[in-house]
């Protein structure tokens, strides 16, 4: 059976990508650095808005708006692997591979899919900016998004949509679709 992703030119999506096994691969700073290196490479061959991202140790949650007359996500999301992986598997240990990775050629980095979601108006735009940057809070990790070293909330402080309080005190409520469809 053949997975069929939403597209449409031109559109903003929210992505769910996660490491093989949850494995903690961006618990340290050089790997983050290789990945936003990966991402930055591709979007000058591939160009793309990167609306919202937050980098957790595990999984990244992403929110891109395409060009109007584009919608291969799928290949960015590729090359943005391969990036990583190319850079990032020489000078650290990754798990072995089954025998279905090794007939594949893949490396055990990546979950094989990711996540994406058609983001539909204004309101599903902000829920999905909201579950991005409240993220780090909700896994424990930090207890304000401010804290959160990699992730665009600051930048989104910056254009006046929060202030830097903003999910310190309380978690925000959100509608249980976003980051969950």
């Amino acid at each position: 059976m053949r997975y069929r992703r939403v597209s449409m030119a031109g559109a903003s999506y929210f992505f769910t990508v996660v490491t093989y096994r949850r494995h903690h691969l961006f618990g340290k700073a050089q790997a983050v650095g290789i990945l936003e290196r990966a991402i930055q490479r591709v979007q000058e061959r591939r160009p793309f808005v990167i609306e919202a991202q937050v980098i957790l140790p595990d999984h990244i949650h992403s929110m891109w708006t395409l060009p109007d007359d584009d919608v291969d996500y799928p290949t960015r999301w590729r090359l943005i692997k391969e990036a990583f992986t190319r850079e990032y598997v020489p000078n650290h240990h990754v798990s072995s591979r089954d025998a279905s990775r090794r007939a594949r050629g893949e490396r055990t980095v990546w979950q094989r899919r990711y996540w994406e979601h058609l983001i539909r108006n204004d309101r599903d735009f902000s829920a999905h900016l909201e579950y991005i940057h409240f993220n780090p809070v909700r896994h424990g990790l930090v207890s304000a998004p401010r804290d959160w070293p990699h992730s665009t909330f600051l930048n989104w402080v910056a254009k006046g949509a929060y202030e830097s309080t903003w999910g310190s005190q309380e978690a925000p409520v959100l509608p249980n679709w976003a980051g969950r469809e």
